[in-house]
């Protein structure tokens, strides 16, 4: 099985930082993106290239850094020079406006859908034939069942299980103690928590830990499509959380190396026909019509929570969960 898993499982690009001969460079931009987006920003890469080459004549390079979505975003803020970030969660991009002055207060206003192209969900991987018998989230917390998901203190990943599954947790009891004491559960059924989903990925598959991987659903359909429908399994849960893919074009470092038009060109492309039909075909869900038309059969039905309804924004969600000392490092303890 290692074999077909090789491409999805290697780091495809290195991490490039931004130089002095970059700046002179405006054919070269760096993209600093989330952990499991290797192969689809790879591919992302060569179509828009190609189209730009058609347009323009010009020859472009496009850098590519990959790891957990908030350690990206820290990589920023301490001098990482990206032209774009393509992120995971909309606290990680916020980030570079809020410590960094980086970006615009308005950053999720420059593009459609608050600057998000696609979206996705938390969803189960579980191994062949399904022993266990995962379905919804309340099963991850059976003695028997070890779970496997990223650190939601590194990952937003992790961080959009965490969420999901307190979701799941608050609609099902009605009141946080039990709440409470079920993502308790759920964390002591995860025998290691890595930085990133990629490794995640590579703990569930290639160490064979874990009855369930959670992971979005864009990761868990590649493993079986790459592994074989008789490997793994996916799971879609009757319930999640819209997971928004937030993008940006980082302004102090566009501006330095004299990339923003042709950074906001890329980013432009993530909402065309074209882009959006390769961030579909990946499992990705999209919001252009058509595309979402062509694709419906490769996304199940379901019900998606979102931030605003059962956090009351990222602000409060900020405040209430992941701010020092809140709920997730309450409720997270020493993992």
């Amino acid at each position: 099985m290692n074999h077909l898993l090789v491409a999805l499982l290697a780091g495809l690009s290195a991490v490039a930082l931004g130089s002095p001969a970059r700046a002179q460079n405006p054919s070269t931009l760096l993209n600093v993106s989330y952990d499991i987006s290797r192969e689809l920003y790879a591919e992302i890469n060569s179509a828009f290239i190609a189209q730009w080459k058609a347009k323009t004549g010009q020859e472009l390079t496009i850098n590519q850094s990959h790891g957990g979505s908030s350690r990206q975003a820290r990589s920023v803020l301490e001098g990482l020079e990206a032209d774009v970030v393509t992120f995971n969660q909309v606290t990680d991009v916020q980030v570079l406006h809020d410590k960094g002055k980086l970006i615009p207060a308005d950053w999720a206003t420059r593009l459609p859908n608050n600057s998000s192209p696609y979206y996705s969900l938390p969803a189960f991987l579980v191994r062949g034939g399904n022993p266990k018998g995962i379905k919804d989230w309340d099963d991850l917390v059976k003695p028997d069942v070890k779970v496997i998901f990223p650190n939601p203190k590194t990952s937003g990943n992790g961080r959009y299980t965490y969420l999901a599954a307190y979701a799941f947790a608050q609609r099902k009891f009605g009141n946080p103690a039990e709440a409470d004491a079920f993502i308790k559960k759920l964390f002591a059924n995860v025998p290691v928590f890595d930085t990133g989903g990629r490794a995640a990925t590579t703990t569930f598959i290639e160490r064979q830990i874990g009855d369930v991987l959670i992971s979005f659903e864009a990761e868990t359909n590649a493993i079986r499509d790459l592994a074989g429908a008789d490997k793994f399994q996916v799971i879609v849960p009757p319930t999640s959380l819209l997971a928004e893919f937030p993008v940006t074009v980082v302004d102090k470092y566009a501006d330095k190396h004299g990339t923003r038009a042709l950074a906001t060109a890329y980013l432009e492309y993530l909402y065309s026909p074209e882009g959006q039909t390769i961030l579909a075909k990946a499992y990705n869900r999209v919001h252009d019509k058509t595309v979402v038309q062509q694709t419906k059969d490769r996304f199940p039905e379901v019900k998606l929570y979102r931030i605003e309804d059962e956090f009351g924004g990222w602000d409060k969600l900020t405040a209430d969960h992941l701010a020092s000392g809140a709920k997730l490092d309450q409720l997270f303890g020493g993992r």
